[in-house]
């Protein structure tokens, strides 16, 4: 699937479905400089695949997969980190056990080395077994996927991070529309946040996004720099039945394209 950004504006490109749809991508990968890669993979895979993908994890990454204490876990962090390796390998042209990590103060991850390197840009989220990446150059990104549980979409969690604005907008909605909104915001401003590298260090109530089901996503305001609505845009991802996400994106001039990842095809 692929959609193009134009004036904050999403639209079809001709030709191509309306609707998303992920499959593997063929022949060479390559990602264009107004391009956005948005990835989809399930963590649930064979004992043999998750010890082929630890193989290629960094000493660092082995140690924190062995902190999980139960055994789901720490294979999903193995198969996640071990998966996004491979995808980046693959775009880089290098062998994923190559790849070095750096992270930001709030725990970003980013390619550390040259600056052809620096120039790339990911973001990875997993809910619920299963696993996004979203792949850009020289603009940041965020992404976020949730698993929908209408047991935490509550009022009280709702006005606690959300923002008044935010609040009276799910309020507004009929009841069985408001999971569906809660999980929009979520994933909204969770995807935002991740995008600025700041983590919860900038307040969830403290800015305020779209949520109304079936409206376009989009940073709505922020509190401090008006200029902050147009550097970013937001948009809704299908990643499939009882899944909500979403993604942000720096600038409104790019390309979405959705692919598959399906084990073994990539290595």
């Amino acid at each position: 699937m692929e959609r193009i950004h134009t004036n904050g504006q999403v639209q079809d490109v001709p030709g191509l479905a309306s609707v998303f749809s992920w499959a593997p991508p063929l022949g060479t990968l390559t990602l264009g400089s107004n391009e956005v890669h948005v990835w989809q993979a399930a963590l649930d895979v064979k004992a043999s695949d998750v010890q082929r993908l630890q193989q290629i994890l960094s000493p660092d990454e082995r140690a924190r997969a062995g902190r999980f204490y139960f055994r789901k876990d720490r294979e999903h962090f193995i198969v996640a980190r071990g998966v996004l390796r491979v995808i980046l390998g693959r775009y880089l042209g290098m062998d994923p056990n190559q790849i070095r990590f750096s992270y930001s103060p709030h725990g970003k991850p980013a390619l550390a080395g040259d600056s052809r390197r620096n120039a790339f840009h990911f973001n990875l989220s997993h809910s619920h077994g299963l696993v996004l990446y979203a792949f850009t150059r020289a603009r940041e990104l965020g992404i976020d996927i949730e698993h929908i549980r209408p047991d935490f979409a509550s009022e009280q969690i709702a006005e606690h991070f959300f923002s008044h604005r935010e609040v009276a907008a799910l309020r507004a909605l009929p009841a069985p529309k408001q999971t569906e909104a809660f999980f929009n915001c979520w994933t909204r401003k969770e995807a935002y946040i991740k995008a600025r590298g700041e983590g919860l260090s900038l307040p969830l109530d403290q800015f305020q996004v779209s949520l109304v089901p079936g409206e376009p996503a989009a940073l709505l305001s922020t509190n401090g720099d008006p200029q902050e609505t147009s550097r970013w845009s937001l948009q809704t991802l299908d990643p499939g039945h009882g899944y909500v996400a979403a993604l942000a994106v720096e600038r409104r001039d790019w390309r979405l394209k959705c692919w598959q990842w399906k084990w073994p095809d990539l290595v």
